[in-house]
C-alpha cells in the first residue's frame, strides 16, 4: 500500500497498540492528535472542531477511526470526520465500535451506534470491528473505588475483556484488507463474573479488601446482566485477564 493510513486516537490505549503493528506490517502511518506534532508520523487535527482535519486525511488510503470521546464528542467528531474524508475522495474508513452497542440502553452505547450508521452511509466504504472491553476496564472499576472499603460490582454481571494488543492485530490485518462492512465480533477469551474479575485484581495487588456484589438498578445495567454485551461465540482473544494483570 502506498497511501498512508491515517489513525485517530493514535496516542491512546488502543492507537498506541495499533501503530507499532501497522508499521511493522510495511505500512506508512500518520496518526493525528490535537497537540503539536512531535514527530513525522504526527499530524495536528481536531475531531470537534474539524481544524486540520482537510489535511489530514489527504492521500490517505484507509482511515482507522479508534478515536473516542464520551457521547456527543464520539457523534461530532465521526460527523467531521467522515466530511472531511469525502471531500478528499474515498478513503476506507475503518470504525472500532463495540459489542451490543444495538443491544445495551446506555448513552456511550447509543452514541457509538450513531456512528457506525454515520460510516454505514457515509458513502465511502467502510469496515466495522465490534469488540468487548478492554482488561484496562476493569482495572479502572476497582482502582476508581480505591478509597472505599471494599470493591463493589454489579451483581450478576459478566465481562469479557479483552487485550488492547489482540485488537489492534485484528485491525492491522483489516487495514491492509478490503472493506468488509460489519466483520464478526471480536472478544476476550473468558466471560467471567464481574466480582470474580474484582478478586484477581485484588490478588494480583496483594490487596485483602473484599469485593461485593451489589444489585444495581438501570436499564444499561439490565442489559448487562443478561448478556448483551458479551459475544461467548467470537471468544478470539487469546490473553487472559489473569495473564494481562501478571504482564
Amino acid at each position: 500500500m502506498t497511501n498512508p493510513i491515517l489513525v485517530t486516537g493514535g496516542t491512546g490505549r488502543l492507537g498506541r497498540a495499533l501503530v507499532p503493528q501497522l508499521l511493522s506490517a510495511g505500512h506508512a502511518v500518520r496518526v493525528l492528535s490535537r497537540k503539536p506534532p512531535s514527530d513525522e508520523q504526527t499530524c495536528r487535527g481536531d475531531l470537534l472542531t474539524g481544524e486540520g482535519l482537510e489535511e489530514a486525511v489527504d492521500g490517505v488510503g484507509v482511515i482507522v477511526h479508534c478515536a473516542t470521546g464520551n457521547g456527543r464528542a464520539d457523534i461530532d467528531g465521526t460527523r467531521n470526520l467522515i466530511q472531511a474524508a469525502v471531500r478528499a475522495g474515498r478513503p476506507h474508513l475503518m470504525y472500532v465500535s463495540i459489542v451490543g452497542v444495538g443491544r445495551v440502553d446506555m448513552p456511550y452505547y447509543r452514541a457509538k451506534l450513531a456512528c457506525e450508521q454515520f460510516v454505514e452511509r457515509s458513502g465511502l466504504p467502510w469496515t466495522i470491528q465490534r469488540t468487548t472491553q478492554f482488561h484496562e476496564l476493569i482495572v479502572w472499576m476497582c482502582t476508581s473505588q480505591r478509597w472505599l472499603p471494599a470493591i463493589v460490582m454489579p451483581s450478576g454481571v459478566s465481562f469479557q475483556p479483552i487485550d488492547a494488543s489482540e485488537v489492534a492485530a485484528r485491525l492491522a490485518v483489516l487495514a491492509g484488507a478490503p472493506p468488509a462492512g460489519r466483520v464478526p465480533d471480536l472478544g476476550g477469551p473468558e466471560v467471567r463474573p464481574a466480582a470474580d474479575l474484582a478478586r484477581a485484581y485484588a490478588r494480583s495487588r496483594s490487596n485483602h479488601r473484599s469485593v461485593m456484589s451489589v444489585p444495581m438498578p438501570g436499564a444499561g445495567i439490565r442489559g448487562y446482566r443478561e448478556g448483551r454485551h458479551l459475544t461467548p461465540e467470537h471468544a478470539d482473544g487469546r490473553i487472559t485477564f489473569d495473564q494481562f494483570l501478571t504482564a
